[in-house]
C-alpha cells in the first residue's frame, strides 16, 4: 500500500491557513495499491502530468477510503487547508465540497480563480515560496478570527492525540460555551462534516496509521472507542474492509482516480 507523506511544517507565514504540505512525484507507477484514507481536510492540489497537463484542484472531505492503481509521470503539491479556511479561499462552505474534486477555476470565489492563476504554471517542487508570497495577502482580511479560533479549538478537542483520547461532542460544546447545534453549524461550514463525523474519520485515520503497532483492543481504547467491536464496525464502514484485512493487504477493488470538471 502506498500513501503520500507530509513535508516538514509549512512556513510560518502560511500556518494560519495551511495545516500541512505534501508533495508526490512518480516516474513509474508506485508499487502496490495507492490508498486515499478517509479525510476531513480540504486540500488544494497543483498537479502536473507527464504530457504537460496542469490542474489546480480543490479536493473536498472524503468520508470513505478509496483504493487506486498508482499512476506514472505525475507530480503534485498538496496544501491541506486549516479548518475554517475553505470559504475564504474557495468561496464556498466546506459542506459543498464533500466528496468532490473540482478545478479552482470553476469555483465561484474570485480568490480561488486568482490563486489558480498564480500557481498553475509553477513547478510543484518549487511552488511553496511563491504560495507563501501570494496567499496571505489574499486571505488575511477575509477570515473571522473569533469564529475560526472556536472551530479550530473544537477540531483540536475532537482529534486523537498520543496522550489522550478525543473528547465527547457534548463536552466540547460545553467547554467552548456553545450549544451542540452551534458547534455542528461551525463544523458544517468550516470543515464540511458534523463534529461526530469528524471525530469518526479522525479515529479511523489514526487506526489505519497505527495498524500493527499494538493490539487492536489497545488501539481501540487509545482512540476513544467503547470496545474493539465498536472500532471494527467503524473501520469497516469507512475503510471498506475490517482492520485485520487492511493490515494484511486484503483490500477492496480498485477504482479510477478522476477530477470532476463540471463541479459535480
Amino acid at each position: 500500500m502506498t500513501v503520500s507523506q507530509p513535508l516538514p511544517a509549512p512556513p510560518e507565514v502560511l500556518r494560519p491557513w495551511i495545516a500541512e504540505v505534501r508533495t508526490m512525484s512518480f516516474a513509474e507507477p508506485p508499487e502496490g495499491t495507492f490508498v486515499h484514507l478517509p479525510d476531513a481536510a480540504i486540500k488544494v492540489v497543483l498537479r502536473v502530468t507527464g504530457d504537460g497537463g496542469r490542474d489546480v484542484l480543490a479536493v473536498g472531505p472524503r468520508v470513505r477510503a478509496t483504493y487506486h492503481a498508482g499512476k506514472s509521470h505525475i507530480a503534485c503539491v498538496e496544501l491541506r487547508l486549516a479548518p475554517g479556511t475553505a470559504r475564504s479561499l474557495l468561496g464556498v462552505p466546506a459542506a459543498g465540497l464533500v466528496g468532490r474534486v473540482v478545478p479552482l477555476a470553476g469555483l465561484p470565489g474570485g480568490v480561488a480563480r486568482r490563486f489558480a492563476r498564480e500557481v498553475r504554471w509553477l513547478d510543484p517542487w518549487e511552488a511553496l515560496p511563491r504560495i507563501a508570497e501570494v496567499l496571505p495577502g489574499m486571505l488575511s482580511e477575509r477570515t473571522d478570527p473569533a469564529r475560526t479560533a472556536l472551530l479550530r479549538a473544537g477540531v483540536e478537542a475532537l482529534s486523537v492525540r498520543l496522550d489522550r483520547a478525543p473528547a465527547q461532542v457534548r463536552n466540547v460544546a460545553r467547554e467552548l460555551a456553545v450549544s451542540e447545534r452551534q458547534l455542528r453549524n461551525l463544523f458544517t461550514d468550516g470543515v464540511g462534516v458534523s463534529p461526530k463525523h469528524y471525530a469518526r474519520i479522525d479515529r479511523v485515520r489514526t487506526l489505519a496509521a497505527r495498524a500493527g503497532s499494538a493490539g487492536w483492543s489497545e488501539l481501540a481504547a487509545a482512540t476513544g472507542y467503547f470496545d474493539q467491536s465498536h472500532m471494527t464496525t467503524d473501520f469497516r464502514t469507512l475503510m471498506g474492509v475490517p482492520p485485520r484485512s487492511y493490515l494484511t493487504g486484503r483490500l477492496p477493488a480498485l477504482s479510477p482516480c478522476r477530477a470532476s470538471r463540471d463541479g459535480g
